[in-house]
C-alpha cells in the first residue's frame, strides 16, 4: 500500500471497492495514511475522489474490500462550499459552533465554547467576523470558517474536499499555506483538488486517482506525463520550474510551453 512514509498508520484500504447501486465508483484501491501526512488526491470529475473521503471517514461502506481505522480515531469532514445553502440564517460564529451541539444538554453554547470558538477564529485570521452572517463571506473566508468548525471537533484527521475551488489564485495559496500550517502542529489532512500546480507546488504526498489508484507518493515521482494521461486520458506535458513539476495542458500554444521552459 502507497503512503507517505513509515508513520503510524490512521486508516488503511485494502482492496477496497465502491458503488453506487451498479455503477462501480472504487475498485480495488489500496492507500495507506500515516500519521501526521498531508495528501491531495487528483482526478478528473467523476472519478472517485469524494468517495474515497467518505470511505475514509466510514460514510460509505464497501462492497468489498476492508477499510482499517485507528481505534478511537477522530475526524472532520468539510464538504464542498458549493453544496451549502448560504441562505441560511447564521452567523460565523454559530456556524462554528455547530461542532459541539451533539450530545449537549444545554441549547445554549457554554461561556468555555465560546471562548474556543474565539480562539480557533482567532489562529485562522477571521476573528473579527463571528457576527458576520455566512452569506457575507468571501471564498477565501468560508473555507476558513468551515476549518474552524472541523478544529472544533479536535480532529486527528481533517478530510476536505474540494477547498480550492472556486477561489482565486491567491486565495487558493493563503489556503494550501493555511493547511500546511496546521499540518505542521500535527494534524492529518487530506484534501482533494482539481488544482494540479498548487499540489505540486504545496503537498508532500498525492494521489492519482480514476476509479482506482494510478499513483501515489511524492508529486516528483507521481504527476508524470505517464501518470497524468492514465489519469485524465488525456496528453499533459510535464515541466520544471524552481525545482517542483509544472503539469501544462497539451491543449496550450507552443509559445507558451516555450516560455515556460526558458523560465527554469
Amino acid at each position: 500500500m502507497s503512503s507517505a512514509g513509515g508513520g503510524e498508520a490512521l486508516v488503511a484500504l485494502e482492496r477496497v471497492s465502491c458503488a453506487y447501486g451498479s455503477q462501480p465508483v472504487l475498485l480495488d484501491v489500496d492507500l495507506r495514511l500515516a500519521a501526521g501526512q498531508f495528501s491531495g488526491v487528483v482526478g478528473p470529475s467523476g472519478s472517485g475522489k469524494t468517495t474515497l473521503l467518505k470511505a475514509i471517514m466510514g460514510t460509505t461502506r464497501p462492497v468489498a474490500g476492508t477499510v482499517r481505522r485507528r481505534p478511537g480515531l477522530t475526524t472532520s469532514y468539510v464538504p464542498q462550499v458549493d453544496t451549502v445553502d448560504w441562505s441560511f440564517p447564521v452567523t460565523v460564529g454559530e456556524c462554528v459552533l455547530m461542532a459541539r451541539t451533539a450530545g449537549r444538554r444545554l441549547p445554549w453554547p457554554s461561556r468555555a465554547e465560546r471562548a474556543e470558538v474565539a480562539e480557533v477564529l482567532e489562529r485562522l485570521g477571521i476573528a473579527e467576523l463571528v457576527g458576520r452572517h455566512i452569506r457575507e463571506l468571501s471564498g477565501g473566508q468560508q473555507q476558513r470558517m468551515f476549518i474552524a468548525r472541523a478544529l472544533l471537533a479536535r480532529p486527528q484527521l481533517l478530510l476536505m474536499d474540494e477547498p480550492t475551488s472556486g477561489v482565486d489564485v491567491k486565495t487558493r495559496h493563503e489556503v494550501l499555506h493555511l493547511l500546511d500550517d496546521l499540518n505542521g502542529d500535527g494534524l492529518s489532512i487530506v484534501v482533494t483538488t482539481h488544482d494540479l500546480n498548487g499540489i505540486a507546488a504545496h503537498l508532500p504526498h498525492v494521489v492519482c486517482l480514476n476509479r482506482e489508484v494510478i499513483g501515489a507518493g511524492p508529486p516528483r515521482e507521481v504527476l508524470t506525463a505517464e501518470v497524468l494521461e492514465r489519469t485524465y486520458g488525456a496528453t499533459m506535458e510535464v515541466l520544471e520550474h524552481g525545482g517542483m513539476p509544472v503539469i501544462v495542458d497539451h491543449y496550450r500554444s507552443a509559445d507558451n510551453v516555450v516560455r515556460m521552459r526558458r523560465a527554469r
